[in-house]
């Protein structure tokens, strides 16, 4: 591990919400998703120190685009719909180390 990193990936949830009804990721679900990816990382046990973290966050001033998520270091954006795509992302960047090419943003 490096040690500038305390996790190998820092996942970040936009969980905006716009008081004006303009587009934003919460109005899109993300907190329900956002929810399930935290339950499933922890029920798998890939959470704590080298391993995964997943936060929340504000505004990633791309509102038209979501709902969104980033994960770090590698900055890799995703756009998701549903649980589905959460496990596929689970399963192939966070356990495998591959990029979903058809979820990127």
């Amino acid at each position: 591990m490096n040690a500038a990193n305390y996790f190998k990936h820092h996942v970040f949830f936009c969980l905006n919400q716009r008081d004006d009804g303009a587009a934003c990721c919460a109005a899109q679900g993300a907190e329900s998703v956002f929810d399930y990816m935290k339950s499933q990382v922890k029920a798998l046990k890939l959470n704590g120190r080298d391993k995964v973290r997943v936060n929340r966050a504000g505004c990633f001033d791309r509102c038209s685009e979501g709902p969104l998520m980033v994960i770090y270091p590698e900055a890799v954006w995703y756009k998701y719909r549903d649980n589905q795509d959460i496990d596929e992302i689970i399963e192939s960047h966070l356990k495998q180390g591959n990029i979903v090419k058809r979820l990127l943003a």
